[in-house]
């Protein structure tokens, strides 16, 4: 029994209609399952793909995958008693309100009606639609039919729930208010999150599994992830013919054109001061999750804030 894991070993998944092609390929990790969990990558990396296969709807084409000594695959009744999800393309009854949606997910759990009623109240008011809980869904913002979904899931108290880019749409204020209530939530349960924003996973996550083309490029906390990258250093400059007068660390082009050098404190100061005198525009910093992605996928195409 591997109690308060997840756990993969091989987990592939290829579509019958994809040619073969390799959503998933032989993903394998060892991590807690309680925190959050946040998998980045850029569009097509797999993320949705392993979300839905951890959530029981859909099965890997070959692997091992396991909660809390649960099998996914062999055993998926056990696990849907215990999870709610968020899927990135759902959306609330056009003509329910917000609080009959939350209250009408509770009742089909098996909630009572009062306190169906009560968390769908609670639920509602904290993801900031409390003036919005009696209108009909069809007529609130994109970014607001997102925040029912939210409160659904946060309202279910499910152990372990899965929510598939939760924060897209929503304005800055409002994914931060978001985000406090994830992370409330995440202090005894395990929730899975897949963001295209690197603050939200630096922000959110305990730990962080980066995908590229279906492989897992690196799996565990921002610590971990940068201690993958030898240099600590990070220079950027935009798409350029310049190029950096390197004498210690590493050069990449990103697939957009954009320069990364990854080097020492002592030589990042070197090429700061002459890429000042040249005119060159760039940033230093030590370096971030967005620098890690940047160093194991070859590009910056997963969006900050």
């Amino acid at each position: 029994m591997r109690s308060g894991e997840l756990y993969c070993s091989d987990l592939t998944k290829v579509y019958s209609e994809s040619g073969g092609k390799r959503a998933l390929d032989s993903v394998s990790l060892t991590i807690p399952s309680r925190g959050i969990l946040a998998l980045i990558g850029m569009n097509g990396a797999g993320k949705t793909t392993l979300v839905r296969i951890l959530a029981t709807q859909l099965e890997p084409t070959s692997g091992i995958v396991q909660i809390d000594g649960v099998d996914v695959v062999k055993e998926p009744k056990k696990l849907r008693e215990r999870i709610a999800t968020v899927p990135q393309e759902a959306r609330p009854v056009p003509w329910m309100t917000p609080l009959q949606t939350v209250v009408s997910y509770l009742l089909w759990r098996g909630i009572g009606y009062s306190e169906a009623r009560r968390r769908g109240a609670e639920a509602i008011g904290k993801v900031g639609l409390d003036d919005q809980g009696t209108k009909l869904n069809r007529r609130l913002s994109g970014g607001q039919r997102r925040k029912v979904l939210v409160a659904t899931a946060l309202a279910a108290d499910a152990e372990i729930t899965f929510l598939d880019e939760p924060t897209t749409g929503l304005d800055p204020l409002s994914r931060r208010e978001l985000w406090r209530s994830l992370q409330e939530l995440a202090k005894e349960r395990f929730l899975v999150l897949t963001t295209h924003y690197l603050e939200e996973a630096e922000v959110l996550a305990d730990m962080i599994a980066i995908l590229d083309n279906g492989r897992l490029a690196g799996v565990g906390t921002l610590d971990q992830l940068r201690s993958l990258v030898k240099y600590q250093y990070s220079i950027r400059l935009p798409s350029s013919p310049e190029r950096p007068p390197v004498t210690e660390g590493t050069m990449t082009t990103g697939r957009d054109g954009e320069i990364q050098v990854l080097t020492s404190e002592e030589e990042a100061y070197r090429i700061s001061r002459e890429l000042l005198e040249r005119g060159v525009r760039f940033s230093v910093n030590r370096i971030s999750l967005d620098d890690v992605f940047f160093h194991l996928v070859g590009s910056t195409g997963v969006p900050r804030q």
